[in-house]
């Protein structure tokens, strides 16, 4: 692999999808420089969307069916408000592999505005995220088992000593924490659930508060450990096994590097920050190039950035267009289809999947950039799809598609289209 090559490889994985002149600087000052800046954090908070209050929260039993109608619009509206935001934040940010592993956090604490019905406590949940997912995993997990959305999202409003319910213990040990053959029993989570007794979401504020009335306070044995037990202390004693630091770390790695090559031994750091630079400076990292198949959101968010196409300077039918096609494409932020996250690899790539792809590539195309446009232009037509993979950080097109793209040198946003379509570009 060429130094350029081992940048762009880098930089696919690391951001959402780089452009050719963040590839330049990545050659000019090397790869490990580049993985330093990456790395390091971005100064300051990413200002928030106003989405103003719940609208729900304005409701009471006396309410009207006009009045709810209403305010399930404005909800729907806040909803599009805030995936919009995100969207775009993911195009421009300079933190690109901050917010990349801000969406990782999302997939992996996966939970869907459909069930919590409010943007604004998706957004608190997506700022704790951010808030802790760059350290050590106690303080993560901590935050997250009393994250209003989280306990919305699987039922922990609903856990009380006199009918504890079990499944934000469940999903917090098989699939945040401790992961599937973690050393873990049914007994494990009904006594994990009977710990995390007593948090409650109070629907107008949008705060959880711990109510002792509902908390069961008794002694509880989890793991082999004998405690009385509540949600900070549980957190404390799932975060810090190293069956934890093992599963998180291969999550990280099937996610950046691929399912394909296996993690090294020694992937888990003390931090997120570590184990992730641990992850893209691993001799086997190498090997994953080529083997990634992105998700529908990597996909397109690296494509509006490689094309120069701002999602928040788009009319509102251009941002619809755009989260039409990833809800075509079964993958919208802040929707995950289940609380086991999206799936990966070839699962993204079906026939159905290819003809959905083709649609949105070609509206893609269509909001080019008038300096991606002329980047094209000015090679001569017969090196137009040496430049698209220049300009769509490709290594290099096989037989196969530079033939299928030839032909369309003369028309560019076909060539475009075709070349966001290819296999080359797909996976990476």
């Amino acid at each position: 692999m060429t130094e350029r090559e081992a940048a762009a490889h880098l930089l696919r994985r690391a951001t959402f999808g780089p452009t050719a002149d963040e590839v330049d600087e990545a050659e000019r000052i090397g790869v490990a420089a580049t993985l330093d800046r990456l790395l390091k954090p971005v100064a300051g908070r990413p200002p928030l969307p106003a989405l103003g209050p719940n609208p729900a929260a304005r409701l009471t039993r006396e309410s009207s069916r006009e009045q709810r109608q209403q305010a399930n619009q404005e909800r729907q509206a806040q909803v599009r408000r805030l995936t919009e935001w995100w969207l775009d934040r993911m195009v421009t940010t300079d933190d690109q592999l901050g917010e990349k592993l801000l969406f990782f956090w999302h997939g992996h604490w996966a939970t869907s505005v459909q069930k919590v019905r409010s943007a604004p406590l998706m957004l608190r949940q997506l700022e704790t995220l951010r808030r802790h997912g760059r350290g050590p995993l106690p303080p993560l997990v901590d935050a997250m088992v009393r994250d209003p959305a989280l306990l919305l999202w699987l039922d922990g409003q609903r856990n009380t000593r006199k009918a504890p319910n079990e499944n934000l213990s469940r999903e917090l040990m098989e699939l945040f924490t401790l992961g599937h053959g973690g050393g873990y029993t049914e007994v494990d989570v009904k006594e994990g659930a009977r710990a995390l007794t007593g948090w409650v979401v109070d629907r107008r504020t949008g705060a959880a508060r711990f109510d002792a009335r509902r908390h069961d306070p008794g002694p509880k044995t989890i793991l082999g450990q004998r405690a009385a037990f509540d949600a900070g202390s549980y957190a404390k004693l799932l975060a810090e096994r190293p069956e934890t630091a093992r599963f998180v770390g291969g999550r990280l790695w099937f996610r950046f590097a691929g399912p394909d090559v296996p993690p090294p031994a020694d992937l888990a750091g003390p931090d997120t920050v570590t184990t992730l630079r641990r992850i893209l400076t691993a001799p086997a990292f190498a090997q994953t190039r080529g083997t990634l198949v992105k998700q529908p959101v990597e996909w397109l968010v690296g494509a509006l950035r490689q094309l120069g196409v701002r999602p928040s300077t788009l009319p509102e039918a251009g941002r619809r267009r755009l989260l039409a096609g990833l809800a075509a494409l079964d993958q919208v932020p802040l929707r995950p289809p289940s609380v086991g996250g999206w799936p990966a690899g070839t699962a993204w790539l079906t026939t159905s999947a290819l003809q959905v792809r083709l649609r949105v590539a070609d509206t893609v195309a269509g909001m080019a950039a008038p300096t991606a446009l002329a980047r094209l232009s000015a090679a001569p037509p017969e090196g137009r799809a040496d430049a698209l993979a220049r300009l769509l950080v490709v290594d290099r097109w096989s037989d196969r598609t530079g033939t299928a793209l030839t032909p369309l040198a003369g028309q560019p946003r076909k060539l475009i289209a075709a070349g966001l379509v290819s296999p080359e570009y797909v996976v990476c």
